[in-house]
C-alpha cells in the first residue's frame, strides 16, 4: 500500500524524534530539559482524550477562608511513616537565635485557601472541584489510607492520577492539608512523585499539619531533591521528634552555605548512631555538597539490606546509583520514582520506565524520548539500551514496511514478562499506528493492542476490515468503537469460543459495562460465562451510585479500591464490569473504554 503524503510526514517526523531533535518530552520528569515537570506533570494523554468538564471558576477570595475542622491531626494515623526506619530521637536543641519571619510571609491575596487544593495537569483539564459530590471527608480518608496501590490497571491509574492532583473542594469533616496529605500519599505509592509533590505544594508552610508534614518529606525523598525539605525543616523538626527531621535541618544549613551550623546540627542528630551508619552518611554528603562544602564522603553499601525512601532519595540526589539487588526490598512505586529521576544516567532508567509505563506513570511519547536520549548518550554505546533505541528508531524509519513491522516484533519479543510485555506495547504504539492497514500484516491484532494502549483509537479503528470477526483484534476494535452500537451475541459468542474463558468473562463484564450488549443477551453470557454482574456489595453499591451521580474523582478512587492487586489475574470479571458502567455513566467514556481493552491486552 502506497504511503499518503501526511503519514510520510509523520513517519519522517518519528525519525527526527528517535534521531534526538530536541522534541520536550511529554511527561513528567523525564527529559533533559524537565525543570518545568517538576512542578506541574505532563499529560500522559492522547490530544483529544476526553477530560470531565472542568467546574465553574470560583469568584476571587481576598483572605483565607475559615478551615474545617481537623480530626485527623489527633488520630492514628498510616501516614507516620519514619524515611529512615527508625524510632523517634530525642529533641535536637536549637542553635539559632530569633529570626524576623515577618518579611517572608507572603500577603493575604497569595495565600492558598485551604477549601480547594491542586493543581492542573498541563495539557489536561482538572476533574470539577466538587468531583468527590458529598463524600464525607472521613470516608474518603479511610478509603485513601487504606488503598494498596500501586493498582492493576493502567488506565484506572491515569484516572486515579488526574482526579487527585486536581483543585478539589475540600469535604466536609476533614481539614484541607490532611485531605491534600492523603491524597499526595496515594499517588506517592502509584510511583507518581512529581504529582505528589505538586499537591503538596498548593498548601502554604503555615497551614502543614502532621500528616502532610511527613508526606512532604517523602514527596522531596521520592522527587530525589532533599532541598525541597528547606522550607519545613523546621517546623518538621518541633512537631515530629525523629532523627529524618534532624537530620534534614542539618543537611539544609549545609546546602544554605553554613557549614559550622550544619556540622554542629548533624553531630546532635547523629548521636548515638555509628559513624558509618548509611543514612548518615547520605546526609553528611548531601551537607557536604552546599556552598564552602568540605566533606568528602564515601557511601559503602555492603551490610545495606533494605532501601528505604531516605537511602534512595539522597543516593538519587546526589547521583549515586543504588545497588540494584536492593530495589527488590522497596515497593514497585521506588522503581517508578527512579524512572523520574533526571539526575540518573538514561540508560540507568530504562527498564524502571518501562515498568513505570506499564503502571501508567509513564506516557508512550516519554518513554520515545528516553530512548532518544540513551541513543545520544556516549556512555549508553553498545548498551542493551542503546540496541533496543536502535530498534525503535528503525520502527520509524521511512522505509519498508516489512523492516518497521520485524523491528516492532523484535522489540516485543524481547519482553521477558507480562508486565514489560506491555510496557513493549506502550513503547511501540506511535510506530504501530504509523503502520499502513493491510490484512498481509502479520499479527494485527498486536498493532491493534499496542495503538490502544496508548489511547490512540483513531488509528486503530483504521482497521476494522483488516481483522476476522471473533478474532482479538475485532474483540479490542469493537471494545474501542465510539458508536455504542449493540454487538451481537453470535459475534460475542464466537470471540469467547476462540479466545477461551477468562477473556470472554472480561469481554462480556467490558461490553455489558458499556452498555453494548442487549439485557437479555448480557444475562444469557453472564449466566454462561458464571460472571456475577449482578451481585450486590458495599462497594459495588458505593461505585454504581458515584457513577449516576457523576462523581467522576470519587469513580476514579473507588475504581482503584476494585482494582487493588499488582497483576490483571487478580482482578474479577465482575469488578471489571461494575468499573467500567460507573466511569461511563459519569462521563468516563474514554476511560471506560481503554480499561475494557486492557483487561483484554492484559489478560
Amino acid at each position: 500500500m502506497i504511503t499518503s503524503p501526511s503519514k510520510r510526514s509523520r513517519i519522517l517526523l518519528g525519525a527526527v524524534l528517535l534521531a534526538g531533535a530536541g522534541v520536550p518530552a511529554l511527561v513528567q520528569g523525564q527529559s533533559q530539559s524537565q525543570s518545568r515537570s517538576q512542578d506541574a506533570p505532563e499529560s500522559l494523554l492522547p490530544p483529544g482524550f476526553d477530560d470531565p468538564a472542568p467546574a465553574p471558576a470560583p469568584a476571587p477570595v481576598a483572605t483565607r477562608a475559615a478551615d474545617p475542622a481537623r480530626p485527623a491531626d489527633t488520630a492514628a494515623t498510616p501516614l507516620a511513616v519514619d524515611p529512615l526506619g527508625n524510632e523517634s530521637i530525642a529533641a535536637v536543641p536549637e542553635t539559632l537565635g530569633p529570626v524576623d519571619l515577618t518579611r517572608y510571609e507572603l500577603p493575604e491575596y497569595a495565600k492558598h485557601s485551604l477549601n480547594k487544593v491542586g493543581v492542573v495537569a498541563w495539557g489536561n483539564a482538572p476533574f470539577p472541584a466538587k468531583g468527590m459530590g458529598s463524600a464525607d471527608g472521613r470516608y474518603l480518608d479511610t478509603l485513601l489510607k487504606r488503598l494498596n496501590a500501586p493498582v492493576a490497571s493502567r488506565w484506572v491509574s491515569i484516572a486515579l492520577r488526574r482526579a487527585l492532583m486536581s483543585p478539589l473542594a475540600t469535604p466536609k469533616n476533614i481539614n484541607g492539608a490532611d485531605f491534600a496529605a492523603s491524597r499526595a500519599w496515594v499517588l506517592l505509592r502509584m510511583g507518581e512523585a512529581n504529582a505528589a509533590r505538586a499537591v503538596i505544594n498548593d498548601v502554604d508552610a503555615a497551614n502543614y499539619t502532621t500528616s502532610l508534614y511527613q508526606v512532604a518529606m517523602q514527596s522531596s525523598l521520592a522527587s530525589g531533591d532533599p532541598a525541597g525539605m528547606c522550607g519545613i525543616a523546621d517546623g518538621g523538626a518541633k512537631v515530629i521528634k525523629d532523627r529524618s527531621w534532624a537530620l534534614a535541618k542539618a543537611m539544609c544549613a549545609g546546602l544554605a552555605g553554613k557549614p559550622n551550623e550544619a556540622g554542629q546540627l548533624l553531630s546532635q542528630a547523629r548521636r548515638g548512631t555509628s559513624a558509618s551508619d548509611i543514612d548518615n552518611l547520605l546526609a553528611e554528603k548531601v551537607l557536604g555538597s552546599g556552598a564552602q562544602g568540605r566533606r568528602a564522603v564515601t557511601l559503602e553499601w555492603q551490610g545495606v539490606n533494605a532501601l528505604t525512601a531516605w537511602r534512595f532519595g539522597l543516593a538519587t540526589a546526589m547521583g549515586e546509583q543504588v545497588p540494584g539487588a536492593l530495589y527488590a526490598t522497596a515497593g514497585p512505586q521506588v522503581r517508578y520514582w527512579q524512572a523520574l529521576s533526571p539526575s540518573l544516567p538514561p540508560a540507568s532508567r530504562a527498564a524502571a520506565a518501562e515498568l513505570a509505563a506499564s503502571a501508567g506513570v509513564f506516557s508512550s511519547a516519554g518513554l520515545i524520548d528516553l530512548y532518544s536520549e540513551i541513543a545520544q548518550d556516549p556512555d549508553a554505546s553498545g548498551t542493551a539500551e542503546e540496541a533496543i533505541a536502535r530498534d525503535l528508531r528503525t520502527a520509524y524509519i521511512d522505509g519498508d514496511v516489512a523492516d518497521r513491522v520485524a523491528a516492532i516484533h523484535k522489540l516485543w519479543d524481547q519482553a521477558r514478562t507480562p508486565r514489560t510485555a506491555y510496557a513493549r506495547l506502550i513503547l511501540t504504539a506511535r510506530a504501530a499506528s504509523w503502520i499502513p492497514v493491510s490484512s498481509n500484516v502479520d499479527a494485527p491484532e498486536k498493532l491493534i493492542a499496542s495503538m490502544l494502549s496508548a489511547g490512540m483509537e483513531g488509528p486503530a479503528l483504521e482497521w476494522r476490515n483488516a481483522v476476522k470477526r471473533g478474532s482479538e483484534g475485532w474483540a479490542l476494535l469493537t471494545l474501542a468503537d465510539t458508536s455504542e452500537a449493540s454487538v451481537s451475541y453470535g459475534d460475542f459468542d464466537v470471540f469467547s469460543d476462540v479466545a477461551g474463558r477468562r477473556k470472554g468473562q472480561l469481554m462480556l463484564a467490558g461490553l455489558a459495562g458499556l452498555g453494548r450488549l442487549e439485557a437479555a443477551d448480557a444475562r444469557r453470557g453472564a449466566a454462561a460465562l458464571d460472571v456475577p454482574i449482578g451481585a450486590v456489595n458495599s462497594w459495588t453499591k458505593a461505585i454504581d451510585a458515584a457513577g449516576q451521580r457523576g462523581d467522576s474523582a470519587l469513580v476514579a478512587l473507588l475504581a482503584a479500591v476494585g482494582m487493588q492487586s499488582r497483576s490483571w489475574d487478580y482482578v474479577t470479571p465482575e469488578a471489571l464490569f461494575h468499573i467500567v458502567a460507573a466511569m461511563k455513566a459519569a462521563g468516563m467514556g474514554n476511560y471506560a473504554r481503554m480499561i475494557a481493552i486492557e483487561a483484554i491486552s492484559r489478560a
